[in-house]
């Protein structure tokens, strides 16, 4: 009764991350569920390496490495247990298997912890544990939900960083994330979703120069009459003023010394205010233009 994802077609090329963003419920992790054969879908097709994952299951998971947002471990094992396992389900060389073992577990920063328990281990460290899962044995593909949602800041940092490093070395990332500034952080690639649809691909440059935004200006500790805030509206490329408990947000669109004209304006009018900043559009910002909501709550 529910479509989780709508007519959704890409092309992921060899070496690139690519990026799904979108709020929970925009139909991600049904999309990786459906490229890594856990589901089937009810249309349309999915190709890994030349390989369709419905035709052909066994060559097409042979190129795939996958870390859900819930990696199902064993928790009563050590994670030195639990790699050693992992290795011998991938089928790792018996001569390769202990080297592997600790390239990957050093690439992902679990080393110090190879002789604790998994059920011992904080929510970022299992995360760590389960992108070690999903890259041992360095396949071509590899497909990340959610990896970073309720860890700690140094894991998601090591993590993120660990993805570089795989791409770096050739690996092809499938990345999916909430969080948007990790996305526009290391995706070549970015597809924006919402109910199960593609809303807007492409790099992040690309992604931020659909929109009408060139630049938003915040100014506190500002405190503004309707005759002024109507002097500010008439600046050349303003197009949405925003005025609440003393903070001034302006909206221009892409032009230079925006941050200028508006300060000469207040300058004019007599106004003192406090901290000035100016940002330029994020994806959020995309979001929000096509879709008329924040991304994240």
């Amino acid at each position: 009764d529910h479509t989780a994802v709508d007519h959704l077609s890409f092309k992921i090329e060899k070496g690139k991350i690519y990026g799904f963003l979108g709020p929970n419920g925009a139909g991600k992790s049904t999309t990786m569920n459906m490229i890594t054969g856990y589901i089937a879908s009810t249309e349309g097709t999915v190709t890994i390496d030349g390989h369709d994952i419905l035709d052909e299951p066994e060559e097409a998971k042979k190129c795939i490495g996958y870390l859900p947002e819930q990696p199902p471990l064993y928790f009563d094992m050590t994670v030195l247990e639990y790699m050693k396992f992992v290795a011998d389900l991938k089928k790792i060389p018996k001569d390769k298997k202990a080297s592997m073992i600790e390239e990957v577990m050093d690439m992902v920063k679990i080393s110090d912890m190879r002789n604790r328990l998994i059920k011992n281990l904080s929510k970022g460290y299992r995360q760590r544990v389960g992108l070690a899962e999903a890259i041992m044995g360095y396949p071509e593909v590899i497909i990340l939900d959610e990896p970073t949602v309720a860890v700690d800041p140094q894991s998601r940092n090591r993590i993120l960083e660990g993805i570089q490093e795989l791409n770096r070395q050739g690996a092809t990332i499938v990345y999916t994330s909430h969080y948007m500034e990790e996305v526009g952080q290391i995706c070549s690639r970015i597809a924006i979703m919402d109910h199960g649809r593609s809303i807007a691909v492409g790099t992040k440059e690309q992604l931020t120069g659909m929109i009408k935004t060139g630049e938003k200006v915040t100014i506190e500790a500002v405190v503004l009459s309707e005759e002024q805030l109507a002097g500010i509206r008439e600046l050349p490329h303003v197009f949405a003023v925003d005025y609440q408990n003393d903070i001034l947000t302006v909206q221009c669109t892409k032009a230079r010394h925006n941050l200028v004209r508006i300060l000469h304006c207040l300058e004019e009018q007599g106004t003192a205010f406090g901290r000035v900043y100016s940002e330029l559009p994020t994806l959020n910002d995309v979001f929000l233009e096509i879709t008329g909501k924040q991304l994240r709550d």
